[in-house]
């Protein structure tokens, strides 16, 4: 009886000749990296840059002067209603009829301060004893108003008028000119806080 040896059907396995994949390489030390930036682009940055800053200059300039222009505006119109208060209240004053004492009173005290209206109605029966006897009238107008000075609102003005005037003196009449001087406070609602002139108006008297 033959035994048969059974035959091995493994085999060996080949070897690898494949090359395993290639590992990255580290990257070189001590290697230098330069940014390259194009003169083009530098210039048009600060021609950018350039444009800005004159562009903010310009808007800041104009702002201040219109600022300037509008501060400017308001101080000539404030001057301009000073100087017609004066001019109205130096009129008023000017407008004499002796028969109507007491109208020339409330013309006196229109548009003053209190403390200016208590001075009228002190010196009331001195300017009365003064027109009757005279038997004054005059009427008056307006040549000029110029503010000699503006302190914080407050305003000095001389108004020039024209006066003609009647009197039992010189029944004909005659014409003078007289200046007024009228302070004016726009912080007290444009009122008149003081004034001189008025013996001027009354022919010196």
């Amino acid at each position: 009886m033959t035994t048969e040896t059974p035959e091995r059907t493994g085999s060996n396995p080949e070897p690898d000749t494949e090359t395993a994949a290639a590992q990255p390489e580290s990257p070189r030390r001590g290697r230098s990296l330069s940014v390259s930036i194009r003169m083009s682009t530098v210039l048009a940055a600060a021609v950018l840059a350039l444009a800005v800053a004159l562009i903010v200059g310009f808007a800041v300039a104009w702002l201040g002067a219109r600022g300037e222009l509008r501060d400017r505006d308001a101080a000539a119109a404030d001057q301009r209603h000073a100087e017609q208060v004066a001019t109205d209240y130096a009129l008023g004053a000017s407008t004499i009829d002796y028969n109507h004492v007491e109208d020339w009173f409330t013309r006196l005290k229109a548009n003053t301060s209190p403390q200016l209206a208590n001075k009228f109605d002190a010196t009331a029966p001195k300017l009365r004893d003064i027109l009757l006897p005279l038997k004054w009238t005059s009427t008056a107008t307006p040549i000029a108003a110029e503010t000699l000075g503006d302190a914080g609102g407050v305003y000095k003005i001389d108004v020039f008028l024209t006066v003609s005037s009647t009197n039992a003196q010189t029944p004909d009449g005659g014409h003078t000119t007289v200046t007024y001087n009228v302070t004016v406070d726009r912080a007290a609602g444009w009122k008149v806080t003081d004034v001189g002139g008025l013996d001027g108006a009354l022919g010196g008297k």
